[in-house]
């Protein structure tokens, strides 16, 4: 029997009723090893909310990309339901799993309120388990993951990549195409590099101006602190001007978010009690996240760390206190005052925060609040950029395809400025914009807020791509 709607076959659940945290004994239905073990499947009870309407399939860029139905949210699902029948894992099936985003668009979408998000990471997670990658593609992964989540290692990288970008060597690697022959990988991460600025560390203590209304920590990250100092600095002076004594602990690590949104569960729940015991010494009052594939993770440290019974309770309180810089600074109001901005900008979803978090009225409240500012809307807004993390990285071309369609309607807007509140989108778009050969200057809400609270003139605004 099939749904008309999908040619699928109905969703059913293994025999019984299993939650989340359910022991799950899978057998076999045509031998081999089931695709899932009992440590956290993806849960039968969440697949089986999933009726095969199709209202996610618009929002899915792999099925906007390729009409592929087993490269939509649906078709994943499915998927899922056949190893929860104990089917083995393919490696058509990881291909699959592995072509999603996560951009969770599918879960906005959803008339049912199916959870994919929860079902996407539980089934990464087995695959990085379960699933022996080919040895290029497990030497690269380890490569990403060996760089990515630390600072320190980021900063060494710096000065060779500063030099790299001065000698001209990167204008012409991109200008003749050559590491896109020999590598795409190469060639996308070469690319995706922004140009680089001058470190800007944050004070441990930026102390409140005016009246104090709080204490907050603020969370540094990886690629932001290091690639996007500046992003960092204007966090702190406007959460400073908004009253809030910015404790930024520099001993402070990896959120985790790379690693869990890649099914990497023990190497993110590291971090993850990592950060949650630096911060917990500081006894701030929130903790403020300006990058938001960052903070989408860390509001849902109370599901990864729910089996640790030292951690449980504590990762729950420490979810409850993270709050996106947009989110903390709508919730308790300007008192800073704003001068006025007269130029136009395009604002840019970051998936994480918008479908992620929720938080879409936020960033736009803020931008309202600042005089002369006209904020011009971006077709296909619900649409990923591509950038994903590591997606860019470690599926190239459908990256660029979603960053070449996300660029050129930025480019439609007619805006010089498009701002964002995550620094993947902020490289993914940068580097698809220089592919159409147009520029435009990109730049994260925080540095608006922080330039209209300053005075700033207009033109400081943003890196030209």
């Amino acid at each position: 029997m099939t749904t008309p709607e999908s040619g699928l076959p109905p969703v059913s659940t293994p025999t019984g009723t299993l939650g989340t945290d359910a022991k799950l004994t899978l057998t076999p239905v045509q031998g081999g090893v089931p695709a899932f073990d009992a440590h956290r499947p993806p849960s039968a009870e969440l697949v089986s909310d999933c009726v095969h309407c199709g209202f996610c399939l618009p929002s899915c860029p792999t099925y906007v990309l390729w009409g592929e139905e087993m490269d939509s949210p649906r078709g994943r699902i499915y998927l899922m339901n056949e190893g929860l029948q104990g089917e083995p894992m393919t490696p058509s099936m990881v291909e699959h799993f592995d072509a999603c985003l996560g951009c969770m668009a599918c879960v906005t979408a959803c008339p049912s309120g199916v959870q994919y998000d929860r079902l996407i990471e539980a089934t990464r997670a087995q695959v990085e388990r379960r699933h022996e990658r080919p040895r290029r593609e497990k030497a690269l992964r380890a490569a990403i993951f060996a760089l990515f989540p630390y600072p320190k290692r980021l900063r060494a990288l710096r000065g060779p990549l500063r030099l790299h970008q001065k000698s001209g060597l990167s204008r012409l690697l991109r200008r003749t195409g050559v590491l896109d022959r020999l590598s795409p990988t190469l060639a996308s991460m070469e690319a995706l590099a922004p140009p680089l600025e001058a470190r800007e560390p944050v004070p441990e203590r930026t102390p409140a101006r005016g009246t104090r209304r709080g204490t907050v920590g603020m969370l540094l990250g990886c690629v932001q602190r290091e690639f996007f100092p500046g992003v960092n600095a204007a966090t702190a002076r406007v959460l400073a001007a908004e009253g809030f004594d910015v404790i930024a602990p520099s001993r402070q690590g990896c959120c985790g978010a790379l690693s869990v949104h890649n099914g990497r569960e023990p190497e993110a729940q590291r971090f993850a009690r990592a950060l949650i015991d630096t911060f917990e010494a500081e006894q701030v009052d929130h903790v403020v996240v300006n990058a938001a594939g960052c903070g989408s993770s860390m509001k849902e440290y109370a599901e990864l760390l729910a089996d640790d019974p030292a951690y449980a309770e504590r990762a729950r309180a420490f979810a409850d206190r993270v709050r996106d810089v947009s989110e903390i600074l709508a919730e308790v109001g300007p008192v800073a005052e704003r001068h006025p901005l007269p130029m136009a900008i395009a604002y840019h979803d970051a998936c994480h925060l918008s479908h992620g978090q929720g938080i879409r009225v936020q960033p736009r409240q803020l931008l309202a609040g600042i005089p002369g500012l006209e904020l011009r809307e971006i077709a296909e807004g619900e649409l990923c950029c591509g950038s994903a993390g590591i997606y860019n990285i470690i599926q190239p071309e459908a990256a660029r395809e979603l960053g070449d369609r996300k660029a050129a309607n930025v480019l439609r807007t007619e805006a010089p400025l498009l701002v964002t509140a995550n620094p993947g989108c902020l490289m993914q778009v940068a580097a698809s914009l220089e592919r159409s050969g147009q520029r435009i200057a990109l730049a994260h809400i925080v540095e608006v807020l922080d330039a209209s609270i300053r005075g700033s003139d207009p033109a400081s605004l943003g890196v030209s791509s």
